[in-house]
């Protein structure tokens, strides 16, 4: 449903919309918007959206960048089906500020969090204002800041999904991670320890204190071979579960590193041309993890909702944390943002702040900016 669709917030007695407070009565708002696949985004004026039944209108506080959202904006993410001109960005942080009709789980004020749109035809969270599916969201856990709350979204639903949906990771079992200090992947060393497993995660460099920061055992990939470390750390026993966060040739050593008639393999880019014999000969299994497929479909959305709601639970227990590359960007850094991500330098997960202000931005009816004025690119530092 377009913005220009949705129909009026629900209107308190005084006319205003619901919980109006923070929104005013401006009918655009500031975003960063793709019109050509490769270019940069353009800062411009668009139409501010009201929330749909079963929507809330977030103001966005923070927009976390992820690889997904580079190759989107590159135009090398088929899968993604966005059509342009589109505002990207999956994950948020921010405040409830509108509520569509049949909303009732959130209250104007509260602080949310979630992976909310920038896929198919859902507009992203790089912008002030973010209509959202209610069911895609949960409650910021209180004790981190929004930008750390916009790192979370996508990593902890991927992570998640693999190891609590596909493998029901639980205690005594051994894991491996590859890629554990990743994205993705220094997400899904916590959560496997929070439930009990032992775990081992694979990396190089300054990687390996990352992981073994967070409790688990690192493995050198670059000095260590698949048959080295699963004999030295399983007895050659292989895992019990191998979570793929890499793809490639690392999803085709994961067959190799699994437990035999038990074993579980995940990955999370498994979209090659990848030979099953060596996971077949050891009668072990499979599963793909594509996220996605909520905001693609509409269903299973509930759930997203629901797990960010028991990673907030984890976050307040102190089991898990986010990673956020030590460099913050505002709206006229996204390029700078995404150009850490694309060259592989990000040190945690990349965030913009939207909470600043922003150069100006040209008029816009939703497409191009007004030819009189040009509209404003976000700058390259």
């Amino acid at each position: 449903m377009t913005a220009q669709s949705r129909p009026e917030a629900r209107l308190d007695d005084r006319g205003a919309g619901r919980g109006s407070s923070g929104v005013g009565d401006a009918a655009t708002m500031r975003a960063l918007v793709l019109h050509v696949f490769g270019d940069d985004l353009v800062l411009q004026q668009v139409p501010r959206p009201d929330p749909a039944p079963g929507e809330v209108l977030v103001k966005v506080g923070a927009s976390g960048v992820n690889p997904l959202d580079v190759k989107i904006r590159a135009g090398s993410a088929g899968h993604a089906r966005v059509a342009l001109p589109a505002v990207l960005g999956m994950d948020l942080a921010g405040t409830v500020v509108l509520l569509g009709d049949g909303v009732s789980q959130f209250a104007v004020g509260d602080e949310v969090y979630g992976m909310a749109g920038g896929i198919g035809s859902v507009p992203g969270s790089l912008a002030e204002y973010a209509a959202v599916d209610a069911d895609l969201l949960a409650r910021k856990p209180p004790s981190l800041s929004m930008v750390q709350a916009a790192a979370l979204p996508l990593s902890v639903i991927t992570a998640w999904e693999g190891l609590v949906d596909r493998a029901a990771v639980h205690a005594g079992q051994r894991m491996l991670v590859h890629g554990g200090a990743g994205g993705v992947g220094h997400v899904a060393v916590q959560l496997a320890l929070a439930r009990g497993a032992q775990v081992w995660a694979t990396g190089s460099g300054a990687a390996l204190d990352v992981i073994r920061g967070y409790g688990a055992t690192a493995v050198d990939h670059t000095t260590t071979t698949v048959e080295q470390y699963v004999a030295s750390e399983t007895d050659g026993a292989g895992f019990d579960v191998v979570f793929d966060t890499v793809g490639g040739a690392v999803l085709d050593s994961s067959f190799t590193a699994v437990r035999v008639h038990t074993g579980h393999v995940l990955s999370i880019l498994g979209w090659g041309n990848h030979s099953l014999a060596p996971l077949s000969f050891r009668a072990a299994t499979y599963s793909g993890v594509f996220t996605l497929l909520p905001l693609l479909t509409g269903q299973g959305r509930a759930h997203h909702g629901q797990i960010l709601t028991e990673a907030a639970a984890l976050v307040e227990a102190g089991t898990l944390t986010p990673m956020v590359h030590p460099e913050l960007f505002g709206w006229d850094g996204v390029v700078d943002a995404h150009q850490v991500v694309e060259k592989g330098a990000a040190r945690g997960k990349v965030v913009v702040d939207l909470t600043g202000p922003a150069a100006s931005t040209a008029a816009a009816d939703g497409g191009p900016g007004q030819p009189d004025a040009g509209p404003a690119r976000a700058s390259r530092r």
